[in-house]
Formats: structure tokens, C-alpha cells, sequence
């Protein structure tokens, strides 16, 4: 119970629940999309805007000539987005154009993370990159709420973004007090919070649409 002691533990900890919530969060919705064949219930707005949120910190760091182990999170993290954003658009029907997005899109990277884009410019996305987060689970929330259903949105994967944003919270404070940055860190916590919430209170018939999906798929077969 030693206090000094006690705050390096609770940090390393809330360091722990960052990077889950930035690495490993995507991977469950990546296969829970493939397993079930439908990207249902996911809002490609809010995915969008989560892989420029993440993509703005990563070419920070790349301008700033951070060591690859700074923030190479961001950039396996980034990846897995991108995979996800594919997917969602090949399970739509539209494969072309999520082709031609995500090319569009290595070149706004490229462009961003090139000389060609002013320093105060990328510092300021990366500033201000936690109220695209805060959008973009506005959208996926606010999708829910219209459909009156999750869809195939995978809750072990809110739940650890759920983890990754109170680890931002606690950062924060140790970093900037109770700072703007640190307030809208709670914002974009309380909103995983109201998609956890809407993932646990349309699981039963989130449940029920996916049996009757999976009846269909199988009538099809035979």
C-alpha cells in the first residue's frame, strides 16, 4: 500500500488497458464478421472515423521521428481497421469502391505523413484526434439505436475499447490534471459506455436474428 508504489502499478496497469484497447480490440470484430459472413449492424461512418483518428497519431509520431516501439500499436491497430473497413464493404456488395477508398486513403496518409504537410497541421489532428473518436461512436451509437439492434458488432470488442478508454481517463490525469483533453477523454469513455450498454440490452435479440440468419444461410445450402 505504499502510495508511490502504488500509482507505478495503477499506471502500468491503465498502460495495459490502452494497448489492449487499441491492438487487440479490432481482432474479435474482424472475425466475428468473418465467421458470420454479414458486417450487419456496423457503422462504416464510425469505423472511418476511428482509422483517421489512430492514423493522425501515428504520422505524428512518424514526423516526429519516434521510435517504431513508440507507437507501433497504432500502426498494427491501424492495419486491423483498415481490414475491418474492407470487410464491411465486401459483405455489402460493394468491393470496388472499399477498394478504391482504402487506396484513396494510403495516399491521404502518405500525403499526411509526407514534408508536404506542415508540422502544425498534423500536430493539431493529433491534438484534437480524441473528438473523431468521440464522433464516431456517436454514429455507431446512434446506428443502433435507429436499427434496434447490434447487429453483428462484437461486444468483447466494445468491451475492451470500453477498458482502452477508462486507461486513457487515468493517463490523462497523470499527465494534464483535469485538463480539456482529460474531459474529453471522458466523453469519448462515456460513449463506449452507451454502445456497451446497447450491446448487452439488444443481445437477446441480437441472438434471434443471427439464428434466423444462419436458418436461411442453411436452407440456401440445401
Amino acid at each position: 500500500m505504499h502510495v508511490p508504489c502504488l500509482k507505478i502499478v495503477l499506471s502500468k496497469t491503465m498502460g495495459i488497458l490502452i494497448l489492449v484497447g487499441i491492438v487487440i480490440a479490432p481482432l474479435p470484430q474482424i472475425w466475428k464478421v468473418f465467421w458470420s459472413g454479414s458486417s450487419n449492424g456496423l457503422c462504416l461512418t464510425s469505423i472511418f472515423l476511428d482509422l483517421f483518428a489512430i492514423s493522425t497519431h501515428a504520422a505524428f509520431c512518424y514526423t516526429q521521428n519516434f521510435p517504431i516501439g513508440a507507437w507501433g500499436e497504432s500502426l498494427f491497430a491501424l492495419i486491423q481497421i483498415a481490414v475491418l473497413a474492407l470487410f464491411v464493404q465486401y459483405y455489402r456488395g460493394k468491393t470496388i469502391k472499399g477498394i478504391y477508398v482504402l487506396a484513396l486513403y494510403c495516399g491521404f496518409i502518405f500525403l499526411l505523413a509526407s514534408p508536404l504537410t506542415p508540422v502544425s497541421v498534423v500536430w493539431t489532428l493529433h491534438e484534437w484526434n480524441v473528438l473523431l473518436v468521440i464522433a464516431g461512436r456517436i454514429f455507431q451509437a446512434a446506428s443502433n439505436l435507429r436499427q434496434g439492434h447490434t447487429g453483428q458488432l462484437s461486444a468483447f470488442s466494445v468491451f475492451l475499447v470500453f477498458l482502452g478508454s477508462l486507461g486513457c481517463i487515468f493517463s490523462s490525469l497523470q499527465v494534464t490534471g483535469l485538463s480539456l483533453s482529460t474531459q474529453m477523454h471522458v466523453v469519448a469513455c462515456c460513449c463506449s459506455a452507451v454502445i456497451l450498454a446497447q450491446v448487452l440490452m439488444y443481445w437477446n435479440k441480437c441472438m434471434t436474428n443471427s439464428k434466423k440468419e444462419w436458418q436461411v444461410e442453411k436452407k440456401k445450402a440445401e
